[in-house]
């Protein structure tokens, strides 16, 4: 069924030229939501601004939006506004495609120092720094969008075209679907990422969804020894009912299972089920079996689909998302890998029932970090969360805000690896933010006696002393994100960390593969929401976490 698409984004996206052309491309009337308000308000949007304010036309613009998604089916671009006020997000996400258009601040403001009326940009008006703090604080609200995709490096047909195979993507699922669901919006072979109750039961029909048109001949359900009883007849059933031939394949559970000893044995059961170039295989579990699975997937036959099912928190906001796959070897982990998109990823937080306490809380380290990237809305509700992450016994039902947060962590690590699928121009760095150290930490103790997310946790308020030594941030915000680490049941005592492992951190974090000679890219944070990449050297890296 046809369904509204929204295209916003940032002003100079190109939200006006690519709706235009995408509209042609899928036959459907193309309407400007500002255009809708001037119609109604019979005056141009300057001369509302200057009459009502912002917000009297902010009150237009809700009223205008509801009439359009009342309508027929329809392109819509919106200001760069729409989406970051009220309810509008959330009511375009329920009646269609949201579709974010992304540039680089650079390139926005030197469009938009070329774009020089601002009787039609109004926002203009405003001095560049107070542009650039807009630009911040709207990222966020961007980000929640069903997808993301950039302008800087195509012309506005090739976009629309682009687009257009995320609307056939998207219209495949159900309606209700789509509400739960972030698409990676690679411009090869785009997939979604569907966090949902009931995902585990519904597999095999929104696989066949995504899949329609493409023969698989047989598929491998990869778990571990924890997980596979729990689940992998769960998934198979779901499969099967929908047609698919599967077979199931265990591997050990734990982080040691990631070494090329189980990857050789993986892949030769794999060849010895009868898996062929058009077989699928299916990763049932946390992020030891993704990176496995899916680094298998990448080399048997030089590359077999992949979906990855996660079952644990940290997969589910992190690891099963965005096609990282790897193995640990003795110098440091995750250093031999394969970028390796899955074809879906379909997460259930219902699973979360069945996790071990540790695991649910060291995972939360991961979503601190998400919480870090984005802003103070989705902090808050990290804070708010902690508390209910740090008992010792099992879930008995993911809290409704657990299931929206993972939502949200999704789409940012959608957002972020759409932009920078290999890590090429700086922004998946990001995502690094608390690893350096955290890894450091694993590899110091032999990946033993410390979770992954755990270890992250405690990067994460690393990374706040490093940003406050350089200069770069408040020294409060290592105590407030010490604070939330601990209200969430976690380690915070990073000292202790530092002082057990001694000037052996310094050899490990020597080993991160960010590291060029004796400088390093380290994940710094100016301010809750504003993260960047800072090059450090080694020897002053280590003076300030080992004074």
């Amino acid at each position: 069924m046809s369904r509204h698409v929204f295209l916003t984004g940032f002003m100079a996206t190109g939200k006006s030229t690519v709706g235009r052309l995408l509209a042609a491309r899928l036959r459907r009337p193309f309407l400007d939501l500002d255009d809708a308000i001037e119609a109604a308000a019979g005056r141009s949007v300057a001369e509302i601004f200057e009459l009502e304010g912002e917000a009297g036309f902010r009150r237009r613009e809700t009223v205008a939006l509801q009439r359009i998604t009342a309508g027929p089916a329809a392109v819509v671009a919106t200001g760069g506004g729409a989406a970051c006020h009220g309810d509008n997000l959330a009511h375009m996400r329920a009646c269609g495609l949201v579709v974010a258009l992304t540039a680089p601040l650079a390139v926005v403001r030197s469009r938009v120092e070329a774009a020089t009326d601002e009787r039609t940009r109004p926002l203009l008006a405003r001095p560049a720094a107070e542009i650039e703090a807009l630009y911040q604080r709207r990222i966020s609200s961007y980000r929640q969008a069903h997808a993301c995709v950039r302008t800087e490096d195509s012309d506005p047909a090739l976009l629309a075209r682009h687009i257009a195979s995320l609307v056939e993507r998207a219209e495949a699922l159900p309606a209700e679907v789509l509400t739960r669901t972030s698409l990676v919006a690679l411009s090869r072979d785009p997939y979604p990422v569907i966090v949902a109750e009931g995902a585990l039961d519904n597999l095999g029909t929104w696989l066949g969804r995504v899949l329609v048109g493409q023969r698989v001949t047989r598929v491998a359900v990869v778990s571990d020894s924890n997980v596979a009883p729990l689940y992998a007849d769960r998934v198979c059933r779901a499969l099967a009912t929908a047609g698919f031939d599967t077979s199931v394949h265990v591997v050990p559970a734990g982080e040691h299972t990631k070494s090329f000893a189980e990857l050789s044995r993986l892949v030769d059961g794999l060849v010895q089920a009868g898996l062929d170039r058009r077989s699928l295989m299916v990763a049932v579990g946390g992020g030891v079996v993704g990176d496995l699975a899916g680094f298998a997937a990448a080399c048997l036959y030089r590359g077999i689909a992949c979906v990855q099912v996660p079952t644990s928190l940290l997969a589910m906001v992190d690891a099963a998302i965005g096609g990282k796959t790897g193995i640990d070897i003795a110098a440091g982990k995750n250093l031999v890998g394969a970028f390796w998109q899955p074809r879906l990823v379909a997460a259930d937080p219902g699973a979360l029932t069945t996790l071990p306490a540790r695991e649910r809380r060291a995972a939360f380290g991961e979503v601190i970090k998400y919480a870090l990237l984005d802003g103070e809305e989705l902090y808050a509700t990290a804070a708010a969360l902690a508390p209910a992450m740090s008992p010792a016994d099992s879930l008995s039902a993911p809290p409704a805000e657990l299931a929206e947060a993972i939502l949200r962590c999704a789409a940012i690590k959608s957002w972020i690896v759409t932009r920078d699928e290999r890590e090429e121009t700086g922004e998946r760095a990001l995502l690094n933010l608390g690893h350096t150290v955290g890894h450091a930490i694993e590899a110091a103790r032999a990946y033993d006696g410390i979770l992954h997310g755990e270890a992250v946790a405690l990067g994460l308020i690393a990374a706040c002393r490093v940003s406050a030594r350089l200069g770069l941030c408040d020294q409060e915000l290592e105590a407030r994100v010490a604070e939330t680490v601990r209200h969430a049941g976690l380690d915070a005592d990073l000292d202790r960390w530092l002082h057990d492992i001694g000037p052996r951190l310094l050899d490990f974090i020597g080993t991160d593969k960010k590291r060029a000679g004796q400088r390093l890219g380290f994940v710094t944070v100016r301010a809750v929401g504003d993260c960047g990449v800072t090059e450090i050297e080694l020897g002053e890296l280590a003076r300030i976490l080992l004074p």
